[in-house]
């Protein structure tokens, strides 16, 4: 075999595997052990929930159920999970299958300019009470904060969370896929 028939080989193989990881990383992502739930109670709040993997009609799901408090300088609840660096680095925004009870969410971004807690790139969405696919651009995140970057880095994402934030409410929101177009 000469090295250029060998080089393209490998090359192949080498794109077969990413796409695999790609699908893979999308399909195991909402049922990994890699979520993480937040409230504002960790800075003073008397937000309550919490996340689990629940079992739905369509699939497993990671839903996020709780009382959204405003009171004690709080008003948020959150599930998050880490991302492999560079995961989203060719791809345009986010896609999620999601439920809800008809409120507004949203999907927090931290990426390697995210020091602070509250520093963090936003787009909101509001989750219907049955499943719909929605796509939500990178490009029309928002940062919380003038110290991050205006534009978001993609490649440098290191979480993505679903958050219920910024009002007094009851909570319910079920995402069953989440991946990259």
């Amino acid at each position: 075999m000469n090295v250029i028939k060998y080089l393209k080989m490998m090359a192949i193989s080498l794109v077969i595997f990413i796409n695999w990881i790609e699908v893979s990383v999308a399909q195991n992502l909402i049922t990994s052990e890699r979520w993480v739930y937040l409230a504002d109670t960790v800075m003073g709040g008397v937000s309550e929930g919490s996340a689990s993997i629940i079992d739905t009609p369509e699939g497993q799901a990671i839903n996020l159920f709780g009382k959204v408090s405003t009171q004690n300088n709080g008003g948020f609840i959150q599930v998050r999970v880490n991302m492999p660096t560079g995961a989203a680095t060719e791809f345009k925004g986010i896609k999620l299958k999601v439920k809800g009870n008809g409120d507004e969410y949203f999907v927090h971004i931290r990426n390697s300019s995210s020091k602070l807690p509250w520093h963090y790139y936003s787009k909101s969405f509001i989750a219907k009470n049955e499943w719909q696919v929605i796509e939500l651009p990178f490009s029309e995140f928002l940062r919380s904060s003038n110290f991050i970057r205006k534009k978001m880095k993609v490649e440098s994402i290191k979480t993505i969370g679903l958050v219920a934030y910024g009002k007094d409410y009851d909570a319910d929101v079920s995402i069953i896929s989440m991946s990259f177009y």
